[in-house]
């Protein structure tokens, strides 16, 4: 693959310029994936690698195995050749049981194989994550990668260097003392970050391509692939754990060597190592180190199932030997599953407090990440459709700490014949509202969210907000007392509450209970649009509701009003029309605006206006800033929208005013810079009082 160097090319200054490149590269690629802590910007990293394959464009003999151009690319291969290895990749036995017994056992054997009696010490060893990946030994000679190969049958693997060479974490020349070295095997983990396995299942689906079950097999699929540009395009990485072959230049501990330093060398020699590793003293101290590794599982960024024990000494492992294809020097102590198989009994349809519907999976009873699982999430229909999912298939579960299981894929072999597919339902399951998917959406929800059960609280609360109903003391609390004791059933409800509803109720005294039903009570004088936004219905915001508010006038014109006719109102387009169009036309919705205005709940009416003058300050658009002497910003937005007018969030040269009060910041700079008009609070006033007599360019900049 690679020529012998041509004679004369290093006295050549560009073949000079190319060897300080690749060190230089090397250098910030250790730097970059190793130790995370680069030492130039990446597009500095990208000039240097451009300027070397410049020049091995140029002598493509002068091109060298550990070469940074050479770990992406290379012709597809045919097959995998095998690879017998020279000290056989030999599997660790498992412990299965979780608790901090085996731990303890398996200290108790060592000292008595090692013949250790109660007085002597205790024995030392390397704690390890068991990483859940693929197992991989690396072959270098005189400091350069020359093999990669799996695990295979322990005995004999295959040969997948190419692959390996694109993972950017795996040196392809050693660093310091290790480049001296003639004949190093250095075996690890290649495996999938959680945050990289996610990225490429978006990407998968994106593509409308198949996505992976979890990241060991992402990662094992990666590194088996034929073509190596296809491994370059996945998102692998690696930890070394130990050495197959460890040579002299690694040096004599004081007690003939430990494993211990065997990982510090490899660190030293451009390795990534777990920072998680860790040297125990006695069984106790693996046994902490179990626990302590379990606690912090599901906040790591990889997978792992388990730790590995080790014994440190290195002449000692030699002394304990193998029993079959084992090692008798170390254990594997397991965690309880993530990843367990069930049937599926059933399909069924939970709706939540937003009314999102969601499939869920009735599974036989299976023990998995620490818990008995009997439900699992399918998410929406779209997954389930693409995961093929029926009842009575085998399916993968997985559980990692208090995330909710899920069904990540169907077991092989299929069931035959299969149940019907999933499909579902057009009414809520809870309420027998209309269920509705909006375009370039894969939640369905169900439309009865004032009268849905399921939906109570969530409505309640809305309801209830400041800038909505504005009913202050009526919160999380509160709410979830009153539905969950029965006592109120929808947002109806509240304007039925009296005194003895309330007291007795947690932290509910004759006093707490007369503010809140006052707070009820005011609540009943509003606004449309208030109201309009406290009903809840999906894409109506404040800003929607004023538009609708101000446009028809009356809450029966707009509940009467056909996708057409709201299509008319400002900003309102197809999504929000249907949207608010569904809500009314469901029953159960009208039957409970009809009960507020049975109760009470009023508001001013007017013609609309599409049969009105139009508001003053109609198109006009206000940022506010700072604060003002007497108007509080939500009195400002009010008044300013009361004339028409709209409040943004942002200036930009569409903004008609700013106005600016005590303490404005970087608002204020950016309309001086725009040449957008400042108001103080008596510009703004003037303005509201008299929208004719200051117009845009009128200036009353308090700064």
């Amino acid at each position: 693959m690679f020529a012998a160097l041509p004679t004369g090319a290093v006295a050549d200054p560009e073949w000079r310029r190319a060897e300080a490149l690749r060190r230089a590269l090397h250098h910030h690629a250790w730097r970059y994936y190793v130790l995370d802590d680069p030492e130039i910007p990446d597009a500095e990293y990208d000039r240097l690698f451009a300027e070397l394959q410049a020049i091995e464009a140029r002598h493509p003999d002068w091109v060298t195995p550990d070469s940074p151009t050479q770990r992406v690319g290379g012709r597809p291969l045919e097959g995998f050749e095998p690879v017998r290895h020279t000290v056989p990749m030999l599997s660790i036995r498992t412990e299965t049981d979780t608790e901090a017994g085996a731990a303890l056992a398996f200290d108790a054997r060592i000292r008595k194989e090692l013949a250790l009696g109660p007085d002597d010490p205790p024995v030392v060893y390397v704690a390890e994550p068991k990483f859940d990946g693929l197992a991989i030994g690396l072959l270098y000679e005189h400091g350069l990668l020359v093999r990669a190969a799996t695990r295979g049958d322990g005995e004999t693997g295959e040969d997948v260097t190419q692959n390996i060479r694109t993972i950017g974490q795996i040196p392809l020349r050693l660093r310091g003392a290790g480049a001296e070295i003639e004949r190093l095997e250095v075996r690890g983990e290649v495996y999938m970050r959680r945050d990289d396995f996610e990225a490429l299942n978006e990407r998968q689906r994106a593509r409308g391509d198949k996505t992976f079950v979890n990241p060991r097999n992402a990662a094992a699929g990666a590194v088996r692939q034929l073509d190596p540009a296809v491994t370059a395009s996945r998102p692998l990485s690696f930890f070394a754990y130990g050495v197959g072959e460890w040579p002299a230049a690694l040096g004599d501990g004081p007690e003939g060597g430990t494993h211990w330093q065997v990982l510090q060398a490899l660190r030293d020699w451009g390795f990534p190592v777990s920072d998680l590793v860790r040297r125990c003293e006695g069984g106790e101290a693996l046994a902490a180190y179990h626990r302590d590794i379990g606690a912090r599982r599901d906040a790591l960024p990889f997978d792992i199932d388990g730790v590995v024990y080790k014994v440190d000494r290195l002449d000692w492992q030699r002394t304990l030997g193998f029993v079959t294809r084992e090692p008798r020097w170390a254990i594997a102590h397991k965690f309880p599953a993530q990843e367990q198989l069930t049937r599926v009994l059933a399909i069924d349809v939970q709706v939540g407090r937003t009314g999102k519907l969601t499939p869920v999976a009735k599974l036989e009873p299976v023990f998995v990440g620490g818990v008995t699982v009997t439900n699992a999430t399918l998410h929406n229909a779209d997954e389930v459709a693409r995961k093929d999912v029926r009842v009575g298939d085998t399916v993968i579960v997985r559980r990692a700490g208090d995330v909710i299981p899920e069904v990540v894929a169907v077991a092989p072999p299929l069931p035959q014949p299969r149940g019907e597919p999933f499909v579902m339902p057009s009414a809520c399951p809870v309420c027998g509202s209309a269920v509705v998917r909006e375009a370039d959406e894969v939640d369905h929800r169900c439309s009865g969210g004032l009268y849905c059960p399921a939906q109570r609280k969530q409505a309640i609360l809305h309801f209830a907000q400041r800038r909505a109903m504005d009913i202050e003391g009526l919160g999380e609390k509160l709410v979830d007392q009153l539905v969950d004791g029965n006592v109120v059933r929808g947002v109806a409800d509240l304007y039925r509450l009296g005194l003895s509803s309330l007291v007795g109720l947690d932290r509910m005294a004759d006093k707490s209970a007369s503010n809140v039903l006052a707070a009820i009570e005011a609540s009943k004088s509003t606004t449309l649009a208030r109201f309009l936004f406290g009903l809840g219905i999906r894409h109506v915001g404040e800003s929607t509701a004023r538009d609708l508010a101000r446009h028809f006038g009356r809450l029966d014109a707009i509940m009467d009003a056909s996708v057409d006719d709201l299509l008319r109102v400002p900003d309102v387009g197809p999504v929000v029309a249907n949207s608010i169009h569904t809500f009314f036309a469901q029953p159960h919705n009208r039957e409970v605006v009809e009960q507020l205005r049975a109760s009470g709940v009023h508001w001013p009416e007017h013609d609309g206006d599409a049969k009105a003058e139009p508001l003053p300050l109609s198109g006009k658009t206000f940022v506010l800033t700072g604060t003002l002497p007497t108007l509080t910003r939500e009195e400002a937005k009010a008044r300013i929208e009361a004339a028409g007018g709209k409040v943004a969030g942002s200036v930009s040269r569409k903004t008609d005013w700013v106005v600016a009060g005590e303490a404005a910041g970087s608002k204020l700079d950016k309309a001086r810079e725009l040449g957008v008009p400042i108001l103080d609070e008596a510009g703004l006033i003037a303005l509201l009082d008299n929208p004719g007599a200051v117009s845009p360019g009128s200036d009353s900049d308090p700064g």
